[in-house]
């Protein structure tokens, strides 16, 4: 048998009835005769009760005879098996595993501090029971590896100074990197019959000893990326005042009155501080 099989175990119910007739039978058979042979009866009754088994919503029974697999009992209620039945009781339901934060490299080689989210559970009791030693550990162990192999395929953030070009980051693509990481890990987790039902990055941020340093560069990136729509603002601003002035004939600008409004509008434009006027009670040059 290399795959799981349903079985439909006896009805319990009947078999504890079963064994009660039996146990108080007997006993009472021997007290009022004194007959041991009803002790025959009693000894069968304490043999019906090891196959009693209750099996909850949500949960299951692999059943082995002396080391051969006989089946699984997934139905939930009172049933009664072989009392010679080695039975072995296995979760179904869904279970959270929140992993430690590592200390893994991205694509380009930066230290970060991740950690995922995965909710699993157990699809096919054969392979989690005989396929792998503990299919718990073995659950955290593969866990750790794939992230650790997802965190190296993507880069935690695009810098422009490095020509990099990803459309699939660790910090602005999580979709797509939780996608990837739930494929990663159906993939590895299949060999012991679990079910991923959804994986997420739970935490994530780079290392202590670069934390600052990256800070101070993505800062750089967003200054420099809206000084850059300040200039174009700026030079459109400045394009559209002349091109109003000249069609609306209100001054007629030469090429060096005309350099000096464009540096003025572009200092007023660009600064960082509120422009302070200044009085100009001579001509344009004086």
């Amino acid at each position: 048998m290399t795959q799981e099989k349903t079985i439909a175990a006896f009805n319990g119910y009947i078999m504890l009835f079963v064994f009660l007739i039996l146990f108080i039978g007997s006993i009472a058979a021997v007290l009022n005769t004194g007959n041991p042979i009803w002790g025959i009866a009693f000894l069968i009754a304490i043999l019906i009760l090891p196959g009693l088994i209750l099996v909850n919503p949500n949960e299951s029974r692999v059943l082995l005879l002396f080391g051969d697999y006989r089946g699984t009992v997934k139905k939930n209620g009172l049933f009664w098996v072989n009392p010679f039945y080695t039975k072995k009781k296995i979760s179904l339901r869904a279970r959270n595993f929140d992993s430690e934060r590592l200390k893994v490299n991205d694509k380009l080689g930066n230290p970060v501090m991740i950690s995922t989210i995965l909710v699993w559970r157990v699809m096919d009791t054969f392979k989690a029971s005989f396929d792998v030693d503990d299919f718990e550990n073995f659950v955290v162990v593969q866990t750790d590896a794939a992230v650790r192999k997802l965190a190296s395929m993507y880069p935690y953030d695009n810098f422009a100074d490095e020509g990099l070009d990803e459309d699939i980051t660790l910090r602005s693509s999580m979709n797509e990197v939780s996608d990837a990481l739930e494929k990663e890990l159906e993939e590895r987790l299949q060999i012991a019959g679990i079910e991923v039902l959804e994986a997420r990055i739970g935490y994530l941020a780079y290392a202590n000893e670069i934390a600052s340093a990256m800070l101070k560069r993505q800062q750089a990136t967003a200054i420099v990326a809206a000084r850059h729509k300040i200039v174009e603002g700026a030079v459109s601003m400045v394009e559209m005042a002349l091109e109003e002035l000249s069609r609306k004939e209100v001054v007629d600008l030469d090429g060096e009155r005309r350099a000096a409004m464009v540096s003025n509008l572009m200092v007023v434009l660009c600064g960082d501080r509120d422009a302070a006027p200044v009085v100009n009670t001579g001509t344009l040059n004086h």
